[in-house]
């Protein structure tokens, strides 16, 4: 392990290689039946809102729902990901480092995504409010989609600068080895963690700079409105539930400095750190999406109800089926 900048981090890395603690068969089967209960249920509310959303034309010729679409797909994966990495940290102890490459990169590129896209919803509410009479030709579905793209490869810049340096400063084999799948550990050059303690810098500067502009002009425009101040009070309120998902967001890049520490002060309680860890960083956040869009705008909750509820009717057993004689 080479993170001289940050030892406190290296011992927890070391700890987690060397597999110093493990919980009890029980423990383990319980936090892991928890965590694939909260991945079900999600995936279920996510996977209705996607089926709602490619059900109506409407839907996916408007850049807020193309955007909110993107939101619940990336959160859907990410979920699935960091659900599916802590699994495996119970049932394997170590995989190939290859395969660990995979998936922390595609871990890392959602994670890194979720910001981007929240900075773009509000970008476009800022302008519907503000700029109402130039909306249609600012927010086009070619503009939109371009933007997704955009957001695609700024988020994928870090994983793959990650990978590079480390291709050219492992030997091949290491790819090869068995390792604990830990970013840390497949990623251990400490130009790595200069170089994404800077990234992050400017990215979350940009990021918080966007929302609290957008909010700004929101509240003035809520203040100057003389009509349709209702749709300018939840254009204000979306954005600031885009601001608290980014805090919550925030904690994926923050909480690793800070559980090294708190395991340093409190290691007999190593594994429960990590668990509350796990699912403030990457369970909580994940229920606000469904709530900004999904319970929140009228119109997307309208057809989503209209869906749970013929999906319900479908799966529900028929009472009026005549019974097979005996």
């Amino acid at each position: 392990m080479n993170l001289s900048a940050a030892p406190e981090y290296e011992n927890l890395s070391l700890s987690l290689q060397n597999g110093v603690q493990r919980d009890s068969f029980s423990a383990a089967l319980t936090k892991n039946i928890m965590a694939m209960l909260v991945w079900l249920a999600l995936s279920i509310i996510n996977g209705s809102m996607v089926s709602t959303f490619l059900k109506h034309r409407f839907f996916y010729e408007d850049p807020r729902y193309i955007m909110f679409i993107c939101m619940v797909v990336n959160d859907a994966v990410q979920l699935t990901l960091v659900t599916g990495l802590y699994v495996v940290s119970y049932a394997f102890s170590k995989i190939l480092a290859s395969a660990c490459c995979l998936l922390i990169m595609t871990a890392v590129l959602t994670t890194r995504a979720t910001p981007l896209i929240l900075a773009g919803m509000a970008i476009e509410r800022y302008v519907s409010i503000c700029f109402p009479l130039h909306y249609a030709h600012m927010c086009t579905i070619h503009r939109t989609l371009w933007l997704v793209g955009i957001i695609l490869v700024l988020s994928a810049v870090p994983p793959f600068t990650d990978l590079f340096i480390t291709l050219a400063k492992e030997p091949a084999s290491f790819f090869q080895t068995s390792i604990f799948c830990d970013h840390s550990l497949l990623f251990r050059d400490r130009s790595i963690y200069y170089k994404n303690c800077a990234f992050d810098s400017v990215y979350f500067s940009f990021v918080f700079l966007a929302l609290i502009y957008t909010y700004c002009k929101i509240m003035l425009a809520a203040r100057a409105a003389s009509t349709d101040l209702t749709s300018v009070k939840k254009a204000r309120n979306t954005v600031l539930l885009h601001g608290v998902q980014l805090l919550l967001c925030m904690l994926a890049f923050v909480v690793p400095s800070m559980q090294a520490p708190l395991i340093q002060l409190f290691p007999k309680y190593s594994l429960e750190i990590r668990y509350v860890n796990f699912l403030l960083v990457y369970i909580i956040p994940r229920f606000l999406s469904p709530m900004i869009y999904g319970f929140r705008d009228e119109k997307f909750r309208k057809y989503w109800n209209k869906y749970l509820i013929h999906r319900v009717r479908r799966v529900k057993p028929d009472e009026h089926l005549p019974h097979k004689p005996k």
